[in-house]
Parts: C-alpha cells; sequence; structure tokens
C-alpha cells in the first residue's frame, strides 16, 4: 500500500454557479469520461428558481421542508431528481467553466434518468450514482428513494436499492433496465453496487463499489466485477466474498468501512497504485486510501481536505452538513499528482472543487 502525504491545497469555490437556467443548486457531481476528452457530470437534486437572502434554502421561515416536491417552497420554482452537464475541458486549475447542460426540448434542463409510471413525484426521488461510458454507450446508475418527514438529518428517506440505466451521448435518453421485472437490481438489503464503477486496464473487467450500513451503522464499501460486454446482464456479475468471487450478491464482504453512499475510485499513475477517495463519514473530512488492486487491501485513510461551511447571514437549526467527497481523475495534472476534488456544503448546495497536490513520502 502506497504511502504519502498532502504537498499544498486551495479552494477553488463553488461550481456551475454562473450558468443561463436560474439554478439555485446541485448536489452529487460525479464525473463520468467521455470521448475527446469530455466528461459527464451527473447530478442529483437539482434545483431552479431563485435563492431568499437571509434564509435557509431547508428550512424556510425555519420551519422544515416537507418531504414532497420542493417546487413553491423556498424560492424553488422546479425540482429535477437527476441531471446532467458536459464538461468539455480537462484541467481543472481555473476553476470549472466551459460546460452545458443536457437540456430537453425547452432548451432547459432535463432529468436523465426518469421515474417510471407509479414511481410517485412527491415521495419517490431517482438520485445519481456513478457512470461509466464505453463504446458510444452510457451507463448509469442510480438509487431509488422514499422521502421521510422526520429524522436526524434536515432531509430524511429511505434508500430502496440501486440500478441501471443505459443510454447513448447522440441524444442522451436513457432506459431503466429490468432483471426479473425489477429496475432495482441491488434491494435495500444489498449493497447500492454504483457508488463508484472503474474498468481495469489490467483485466478489462468492470469494477462496481456499493455501500450499505451494516447493523451497528457502520457504513461499509463492497465489491463487484463484471466483463465489460456483459454490463447489462445482472447474472454476470461476480462479488467479492474476501478470499474470491461469488455469483451470489449475499457473498459480498467489505473491503473498508466509514464510506457514505459516495465516493470514487480510480487508478493514480503518479502513486502506482489504485486511490478511492471520499468523505469520511459526516466529519467534514475526505480523505484517500491507495490498495494495489481493486479489491484491496486498501490502507487506512489519509486525510486530504478538511471541509468547512462558509460564511452565512442566517444560523441554519442543524450542525453543517458537508458531504459527496470525491475525486475527478479526468481533471487531474501532473499524471495524477494533482488531484481535483469536489464536495457539497447543504446550504451552499453546489459542488465545491478543491485542488490537492501530493508529494510522496516514500515506501510502499
Amino acid at each position: 500500500m502506497k504511502r504519502f502525504r498532502v504537498e499544498s491545497a486551495r479552494d477553488l469555490g463553488p461550481q456551475f454557479t454562473r450558468n443561463r437556467h436560474r439554478m439555485v443548486g446541485q448536489d452529487g457531481a460525479y464525473s463520468i469520461p467521455l470521448r475527446d476528452g469530455e466528461a459527464l457530470w451527473y447530478f442529483g437534486d437539482t434545483l431552479f428558481g431563485e435563492r431568499r437572502p437571509g434564509e435557509s434554502l431547508w428550512f424556510p421561515g425555519g420551519k422544515p421542508l416537507p418531504p414532497a416536491d420542493m417546487a413553491g417552497h423556498s424560492g424553488v420554482d422546479r425540482l429535477l431528481t437527476n441531471t446532467g452537464l458536459v464538461l468539455r475541458q480537462s484541467d481543472g486549475a481555473g476553476g470549472l467553466t466551459d460546460f452545458e447542460y443536457i437540456a430537453g426540448a425547452d432548451g432547459e434542463p432535463k432529468q436523465l434518468v426518469a421515474r417510471l409510471a407509479g414511481e410517485d413525484f412527491d415521495t419517490l426521488r431517482v438520485w445519481c450514482q456513478h457512470g461509466i461510458a464505453l463504446d458510444g454507450r452510457v451507463w448509469l446508475s442510480y438509487i431509488n428513494v422514499r422521502m421521510k418527514a422526520d429524522g436526524p438529518m434536515p432531509v430524511n428517506f429511505d434508500i430502496l436499492g440501486s440500478g441501471l440505466a443505459v443510454g447513448s451521448e447522440s441524444d442522451w435518453e436513457f432506459e431503466r433496465l429490468e432483471h426479473e421485472g425489477e429496475t432495482l437490481w441491488w434491494g435495500s438489503d444489498a449493497p447500492r453496487f454504483g457508488s463508484a464503477i472503474v474498468r481495469s486496464e489490467d483485466d478489462g473487467l468492470v469494477y462496481f463499489y456499493g455501500v450499505r450500513a451494516a447493523e451497528d451503522g457502520a457504513q461499509l464499501c463492497h465489491l463487484a466485477r463484471v466483463e465489460a460486454d456483459s454490463l447489462g446482464d445482472l447474472n454476470a456479475y461476480e462479488y467479492f466474498s474476501g478470499s474470491g468471487w461469488s455469483p451470489r450478491a449475499g457473498d459480498a464482504t467489505a473491503v473498508f468501512s466509514g464510506v457514505p453512499n459516495e465516493m470514487s475510485v480510480s487508478w493514480n499513475e503518479w502513486l502506482g497504485c489504485w486511490l478511492a477517495v471520499h468523505s469520511l463519514d459526516l466529519s467534514g473530512r475526505i480523505v484517500a486510501r491507495t490498495a494495489p488492486n481493486p479489491w484491496g487491501p486498501w490502507s487506512e485513510p489519509t486525510t486530504l481536505w478538511q471541509c468547512r461551511q462558509g460564511k452565512l447571514d442566517y444560523v441554519p437549526p442543524y450542525a453543517p452538513l458537508l458531504y459527496a467527497g470525491k475525486d475527478h481523475p479526468e481533471l487531474a495534472g501532473d499524471g495524477g499528482r494533482v488531484l481535483y476534488l469536489t464536495y457539497i456544503e447543504f446550504e451552499e448546495y453546489f459542488p465545491h472543487l478543491v485542488e490537492v497536490t501530493l508529494a510522496p513520502a516514500g515506501g510502499s
């Protein structure tokens, strides 16, 4: 396992705030490399309208929002539960400025993975996970969540499971895949595979990372793999059992813990190893782990950045919520030495970009 340290880091601020769509904010912010150096950025709940000065987006008038469509609350006119944009630049040093949202016929951003008939607009949301582009097709992972009125967070929900949708760069139309009549391939009791998806150049296989909560509340990351030409066949997936690979998802064992449902995994050429980046629970820390193989063994976490809530002209009625830490390796500089991370601060509610420069500590 490669040891390293952070040489320097700088905050590049919230991204995608300057757009023509009256966007209030968005979270998620997964990136999926496309052809010709472009990348698809894939978001979760995306809000349109106007912010009300001096007021929390999530607690208008000091009262929590109901677990329903946010349109008509907090200055929000429209809610899409997932969206995307195409980023045309391949460097993050000056911030992310050359982009265009994927739009419908009206010229406004559209939802990429749509709800199905019977999925209630007020209570069910289709949120982003990661994805991968292969041979002109784009595969997007997603989770279905049911919104809840009460709970410990400013927004509360139950995760129902994860699935896979496939579409094309030509029209950005996506179809949710079924297996035995179900669109959620991995249910609420299974890891939500698709939190990070990566193809290994060594064996050509595609690896799916997925997180689930243990009985004691610990968040555990698991791993599946599949041949690249069998992504759409759930029966072709295998699951890492700790000592080998099994065709049964129930045999999957954790490869590391302390990871929320969002993360990134990539091969880092400069380090010469696999690099996983994620928020560490809800501590506000973005950490990295290294491993010689996609399945590990994974190192203990090293802190890359400590997120902090920016200055507000009001006091939200909840503790700072800083989440969704991940790396965007297609933006990396100096062969992977310079990383570009994003995270979300819930009140700011735009992807926040951080540049981190690594320095080797020696050894492996």
